[in-house]
């Protein structure tokens, strides 16, 4: 399936589209009461979490895939238009804050650019020399990775940005909600979360943007899992960038350990605030240069860490 230019084409196109069809029982909604209209949301929404269950073997695949070439020092790139691009650059954004990482390390591009986060930018999505600039601009290496978000799945943009990293040799990821779409064939792993008709005929940003969140969460949260981001289901590398944050640290640093407050304040004292490091003077025993040491040979790693230091 490709893109064209002609209305009269796009206009057959997207009637093949699963996320596009009409659904005749739905055309007297306007006239319902409000609760109506919510069950209606509701029961809607709760099938979106069976439609990506149904792909999380090719889920887990990507990630491993993700993962491996991360702990590398590689990139995770996502890129999309409209509603997608937008969830792409907020799964980003919410890394540095969570694990810690880079704001290079996890990149969110949406076609049109920043301006395109708060308003539709012109015949950004359709234009795959954006997507070759915004790439280009990137100097990818075979230890990045570029998934294109699209819910139909034929969008230019994002079909071109997987097009031209995967000859770069970067690993490629396309994630859309309709089957056999051109950006999941363009793509080495591709992710097709079939949700069905929207409740708004063709409004996507529905439940096909609620399972691109739902695998965007996946793909970010357990690729830093897999990377030692975590110590359990503790979020170690947290960033403690406010109170509510460095309330957080302490608590992260006592769930851990069983820790008293003035122990737990004396190490994260000696760490400057490293939840990870603190953690590792608490149950090692050693002092803030030693845990820093660890880690840094460990690859940040928490567990192999403790291991190394005996604890």
């Amino acid at each position: 399936m490709t893109s064209t230019s002609n209305p009269r084409d796009l206009r057959a196109e997207l009637e093949t589209l699963t996320t596009e069809a009409f659904r005749p029982e739905l055309a007297g909604i306007d006239q319902l009461p409000t609760l109506d209209i919510a069950r209606l949301m509701n029961t809607e929404d709760a099938t979106v979490a069976t439609a990506v269950a149904h792909r999380l073997h090719e889920i887990a695949a990507a990630i491993d895939a993700v993962a491996e070439r991360m702990g590398r020092g590689g990139r995770l790139i996502y890129m999309g238009a409209g509603t997608a691009g937008r969830l792409g650059v907020l799964d980003a954004s919410e890394c540095p804050p969570t694990f810690n990482t880079d704001p290079s390390q996890v990149v969110g591009l949406i076609a049109g650019g920043p301006d395109a986060l708060v308003t539709s930018v012109e015949g950004a999505e359709d234009s795959r020399d954006l997507a070759q600039a915004d790439l280009d601009a990137l100097t990818l290496t075979p230890d990045d990775t570029v998934v294109g978000i699209s819910a139909s799945g034929r969008t230019p943009y994002a079909i071109a940005a997987v097009e031209q990293a995967r000859r770069t040799g970067a690993l490629t990821i396309g994630l859309s909600c309709n089957e056999h779409s051109a950006l999941a064939a363009a793509a080495e792993h591709g992710i097709e979360v079939v949700v069905g008709p929207e409740l708004l005929t063709g409004s996507t940003r529905l439940k096909a943007g609620t399972a691109q969140k739902l695998v965007l969460n996946m793909l970010s949260t357990i690729t830093m899992i897999r990377l030692g981001k975590t110590y359990g289901n503790l979020m170690v590398d947290v960033r403690a960038s406010n109170e509510k944050l460095r309330a957080r640290s302490r608590r992260i640093v006592a769930l851990a350990t069983g820790a008293d407050d003035a122990e737990i304040e004396r190490a994260l004292a000696a760490t400057d605030g490293e939840v990870k490091n603190a953690i590792l003077v608490v149950l090692a025993g050693v002092d803030g240069p030693t845990a820093a040491r660890l880690l840094e040979e460990s690859g940040g790693r928490l567990r192999a860490a403790l291991a190394a230091a005996g604890g």
